[in-house]
């Protein structure tokens, strides 16, 4: 592969329909037990197999390595059909894809071909960056230290999205000989990793976000990456991938309640049809939902293109046109995080005004879309994100790249 690290051949993009396709039985099968998983709270194992098999993991690797080939656009597009099917499962791969990205954009040679090796082969990331307790913003009390040729980690995290399906998780940690940030890319399979299923949020219940802890695990020293040479645009790249998140919820709820209106039997007699389905205000209440959904799925992939430009710019040589792709990715995912979290908030609840009573029944499981779209929108505060987006309109300031979480007051 020696050709390839002076080519370096990125993914811009192939024939999404194509590429689609590869995956759309696999997304079907995913959505077929979707509600039973919900209403038993049964974690995505077989799911994430399936897409692992499928290759999916690696949809964003060069061609020419055995990936997909994928834009970021088209990954994104993706996560939205993938969502669809079950929202806890590309929220799940969040971690996965955005390790990935940052291997993307990792300097050309054998380390970056040993991990597009692992995508292609089918292995999967996880994630575990946010401490709890009381962790002052900045510290960071999971460590790593020196021990021979290799490194021993300890710590614990939470929010651990993904990590108990995966092969490997993507820790956030801190030197303890030098205090440099880094990640510690570190096998999941191993006696000095425990993870627990004790995420208890009233939505996206099975996307695997407990609590992990590390006691002397081991990393490899090749796997232990500075964290400032992390890709620029990540910030975008994890809301976007929640952006994804909420417009497949958009889509399923529409599905559903399209579903649920043809099949109604029973009417009102001061309705405005012999069927529910021919009602003109009913018509008009799945009309109003589609309309937004609409809405939040373009709002999304719109702001994918910066993300794209970011990552090409990255190999372009020129620092200028790099940064500001990096600074509209940033502001234009935090612009379609307020609109599509309201926009999707919005069409989960008025989908039940085109049902009855009935349709709030546990059995149908219709209020989860509501409780996914409110959980996944409680990520990275819109309010902030608004502000953020004003100050650039007003003021020019530019965005935080990277921002943190822990008890006040800010060192």
């Amino acid at each position: 592969m020696t050709e390839h690290h002076v080519i370096n051949p990125l993914s811009t993009g192939v024939d999404y329909q194509a590429l689609a396709e590869r995956f759309r039985p696999v997304f079907q099968r995913i959505a077929e037990g979707a509600v039973e998983r919900e209403q038993t709270r049964a974690l995505p194992y077989e799911p994430i197999q399936w897409l692992k098999q499928a290759g999916f993991g690696a949809v964003r690797v060069p061609v020419e390595y055995g990936g997909g080939g994928a834009s970021l656009p088209q990954l994104f597009e993706l996560l939205i059909e993938l969502a669809e099917a079950d929202s806890n499962v590309p929220q799940a791969l969040r971690g996965h894809f955005a390790f990935a990205e940052d291997r993307l954009n990792a300097a050309p040679g054998a380390a970056r071909d040993i991990w597009f090796k692992r995508f292609v082969d089918g292995d999967i990331v996880g994630c575990a960056w946010t401490e709890i307790g009381s962790v002052a913003i900045g510290d960071v009390v999971t460590k790593v230290s020196p021990d021979g040729d290799k490194w021993k980690l300890n710590g614990e995290k939470f929010y651990s999205t993904g990590s108990l399906f995966s092969d490997w998780i993507d820790v956030y940690a801190q030197r303890s000989d030098t205090g440099g940030d880094v990640i510690a890319a570190t096998r999941t399979h191993q006696p000095g990793v425990v993870q627990s299923d004790d995420w208890d949020g009233f939505g996206q219940r099975t996307t695997g976000s407990g609590t992990s802890r590390f006691t002397d695990a081991v990393v490899e020293a090749e796997n232990l990456i500075d964290f400032s040479t992390r890709f620029k645009y990540q910030t975008a790249f994890y809301q976007l991938v929640l952006l994804a998140t909420l417009a497949g919820i958009g889509r399923a709820a529409l599905k559903d309640v399209a579903h649920q209106v043809r099949s109604r039997k029973r009417i009102y007699s001061h309705g405005n049809a012999a069927h529910v389905s021919q009602d003109s205000q009913i018509q008009q209440v799945v009309g109003e939902v589609a309309a937004l959904v609409y809405a939040a799925e373009a709002s999304a992939l719109k702001a994918t293109v910066p993300a794209q430009r970011a990552y090409v710019a990255r190999f372009g040589g020129d620092d200028a046109a790099e940064h500001e792709a990096n600074v509209a990715a940033e502001i234009e995912s935090a612009t379609a995080q307020v609109v599509v979290s309201e926009l999707i908030q919005r069409a989960t609840t008025e989908l039940f005004n085109a049902l009855g009573a009935s349709d709030v029944r546990q059995g149908k499981s219709l209020d989860r879309h509501w409780r996914n779209a409110r959980t996944v929108s409680s990520h990275n505060p819109v309010i902030y994100k608004a502000r953020i987006v004003g100050d650039r309109v007003i003021n020019g300031t530019e965005p935080p790249f990277v921002w943190q979480i822990g008890n006040g007051p800010a060192r």
